[in-house]
């Protein structure tokens, strides 16, 4: 992307962070509607791990981005793999034993999900950005 002019990057960049925006905003859509499109608040307990999802890799990971995704020998890093996963799992499992449980129904069930997809593509499509490196000055 050097070839380009600086402004061109610029406009680029700035239509991935709209991306972004725009998938975060319609996970958290797709969030609300399930909950008030069917008048049932109980699937807004999947919020609770959206929130605490990052939270391992706030405070374990560190700026050692490169060691999550690969085989590492510190506890601390093996910690925030395994709390990080625990609570992806769980924002899968909270609607399906919602739903196994007769507390929510089948559309409810399928927009949470569809917003933990929407959500969890938002992420990759943000790690993807970062690995690039591009957001210098003009």
């Amino acid at each position: 992307m050097a070839e380009f002019p600086g402004y061109f990057r610029y406009c680029l960049n700035t239509g991935k962070l709209v991306l972004l925006a725009i998938l975060v905003s319609g996970g958290v859509v797709l969030q609300i509607l399930a909950c008030a499109l069917y008048n049932n608040w109980w699937p807004m307990l999947t919020a609770i791990t959206y929130v605490l999802l990052p939270m391992p890799l706030l405070f374990f990971a560190g700026s050692e981005r490169s060691s999550l995704f690969s085989e590492s020998d510190s506890s601390w890093v093996n910690a925030t793999k395994f709390l990080t996963g625990a609570s992806a799992v769980g924002s899968i499992a909270i609607p399906t034993i919602l739903k196994h449980s007769g507390v929510i129904g089948w559309g409810a069930l399928a927009m949470e999900l569809s917003s933990f997809f929407v959500f969890v593509f938002a992420i990759m499509c943000y790690i993807r950005m970062n690995d690039e490196d591009d957001y210098s000055t003009l």
